[in-house]
């Protein structure tokens, strides 16, 4: 899958394809740029490619709140929009407006 551009924003409330989570993207790599490791714990069958964006995200599912990093291909975008539970929620974001979350100002885009 090759992509040149986010399909997704910061800020913006996505859920994951497959796993019952969801969250807040905090911030956007181009392409995979996480552990090698880390790439290969996932299982070959569901593994993504490498050469798509990938998203940092303020994420909660059942048992609480953490930070997931979640490729495009398996995101959504959240139809309930939504508050994401996520204690550092607001240490970056403002608000939401519009379904989205809006930076707190002074935080880089």
């Amino acid at each position: 899958m090759e992509s040149s551009t986010a399909k997704f924003g910061i800020g913006e409330i996505v859920r994951h394809r497959v796993y019952p989570f969801r969250g807040v993207i905090f911030d956007v790599d181009p392409v995979f740029s996480n552990s090698e490791e880390w790439y290969e714990s996932i299982p070959e069958d569901v593994r993504p490619a490498k050469d798509q964006p990938f998203y940092h995200l303020f994420a909660e599912n059942a048992e609480g709140p953490y930070v997931a990093y979640v490729s495009e291909q398996n995101l959504l975008q959240d139809e309930d929009s939504g508050p994401i539970r996520h204690p550092s929620v607001e240490d970056v974001f403002e608000g939401i407006k519009d379904g989205r979350y809006h930076l707190r100002a002074g935080q880089a885009n």
